[in-house]
């Protein structure tokens, strides 16, 4: 698993090594290779598997939190969800356990801050490719 971690991440530009060839990195994809049940069930308890499945979601939410530079926008046309759709995953999930978090904790918890100061900092004006891109993907989720 730390190697599926190692090529996703470090000073490689957005660019990660996946088999022989070279491609984007899709952090879609990412967490996918890192959550899902492998075809040959690995002997690991369910405890272990949340723990490990966390960690990977906190990987995650620290690479995003170091490119504030990659827009929300960007990552909708790319990979089909961005920072706003984890923080409403992370908000169904604790509704699912009655836990009460509201939208701006959801935020704050996976933007690292405020949402407005996010958005004040770094959120940039979409282009009208980057809206015209958006809406022919029409986002279902």
């Amino acid at each position: 698993m730390r190697s599926v971690l190692a090529r996703c991440s470090g000073n490689n530009r957005g660019r990660a090594t996946v088999g022989p060839v070279d491609r984007p990195f899709n952090p879609a994809v990412a967490v996918a290779m890192l959550v899902a049940k492998p075809k040959k069930d690995i002997a690991m308890d369910d405890k272990t598997r949340t723990e490990l499945e966390a960690a990977a979601f906190r990987r995650l939410l620290e690479h995003l939190r170091t490119r504030s530079d990659v827009q929300n926008i960007d990552m909708m046309n790319l990979a089909g969800f961005c920072r706003n759709c984890l923080s409403n995953w992370m908000k169904d999930a604790a509704d699912a356990k009655g836990v009460a978090m509201s939208k701006d904790q959801s935020r704050e918890a996976v933007y690292g801050m405020p949402f407005e100061e996010w958005k004040a900092k770094f959120q940039k004006e979409a282009t009208a490719e980057q809206k015209a891109a958006f809406e022919k993907a029409s986002h279902k989720h």
